[in-house]
């Protein structure tokens, strides 16, 4: 082939396969998704055949497979670490809160890690526009995440249960960016939470979470208002997908203390969270050099 033509043949496909790659990667994710959705329901009406597989818990068996399915893509394509899990007791119950992502796929990560490695689930406080996605409903009540109200949420951590959320929610996911600032407007549901239930929070966050999956900046004004008036999580569009190193750091436990107010302990935890963010995250974020994070030694599970 002459090489003006192989050049103009070649030269569409070098434009534009980048950015097949970044857009599809999330299409990608939530087909995986589905195919987990599928996978619980396969197992929920032919449980019998599968049963004496897996073990004496209904759902046990699913559960740790479709664990081992996201253990394993986070291990090939984040090269994912968690650093201090032990922090997360092996049993009674805690409050952990986190830094959003664009996508919380960290989460998603995390749970698998405690199903496979701890023996315990942790429940997720989600947004409750993701009930209204079609066959989701299985998965999220499989793995325990819900929208629960404040007192439902007391109520979990009575019962000895390991609960995660991010105050921040989806306004932190479409809004913060590369310099991985809080979003959390005043928030304090959580922290009443914690006082109630008188529990331990536990802060969390995630190496280059922001590196992986990020918002259009673009007319960023706009999608903001945007939001603010439909409350629509599709307000700021998501791309991304890159395999960058990704490591989850829990952070230092904090005992309830009955002294402090909500306020305070809401600002306890967000300096936690801060310093998480400034010791262990290159601020701005950088894609290219989370990719280069790859060849780190660091090692956790």
């Amino acid at each position: 082939m002459d090489p003006y033509n192989a050049i103009t043949v070649l030269a569409p496909v070098l434009i534009f396969y980048p950015l097949l790659i970044v857009f599809a990667f999330p299409l990608t994710l939530l087909a995986m998704m589905y195919a987990t959705v599928l996978f619980l329901h396969v197992y929920k009406h032919r449980r019998r055949e599968i049963y004496d597989a897996y073990s004496e818990n209904f759902w046990d068996g699913a559960k740790q497979t479709v664990a081992s399915v996201f253990d394993a893509q986070a291990t090939y394509w984040n090269g994912y670490e968690v650093i201090g899990l032990d922090k997360i007791p092996d049993k009674g119950a805690a409050l952990l809160v986190y830094y959003h992502g664009a996508l919380p796929i960290d989460m998603y990560y995390i749970i698998a890690k405690m199903l496979l490695y701890k023996k315990r689930s942790l429940k997720n406080v989600v947004a409750t526009f993701l009930f209204r996605l079609p066959g989701f409903k299985i998965l999220l009540d499989v793995f325990g995440a819900s929208s629960p109200t404040r007192d439902e949420c007391v109520k979990m951590l009575k019962r000895g249960e390991l609960l995660a959320l991010s105050p921040g929610g989806v306004r932190e996911a479409l809004f913060s960016d590369e310099h991985y600032q809080l979003v959390w407007n005043g928030r304090l549901g959580f922290a009443k939470v914690a006082h109630e239930a008188e529990v331990t929070i536990i802060p969390v966050f995630t190496q280059n979470v922001r590196e992986m999956f990020r918002t259009i900046k673009m007319g960023r004004r706009i999608l903001q208002l945007l939001y603010e008036f439909t409350r629509c999580p599709l307000a700021a569009p998501i791309y991304g997908g890159f395999p960058v190193k990704m490591r989850t750091y829990i952070g230092d436990p904090i005992p309830h203390d009955s002294r402090l107010t909500p306020e305070e302990l809401s600002e306890k935890v967000q300096m936690a969270i801060k310093n998480l963010i400034k010791k262990h995250q290159r601020v701005p974020g950088s894609i290219l050099l989370a990719l280069a994070d790859r060849f780190s030694r660091k090692k956790g599970v």
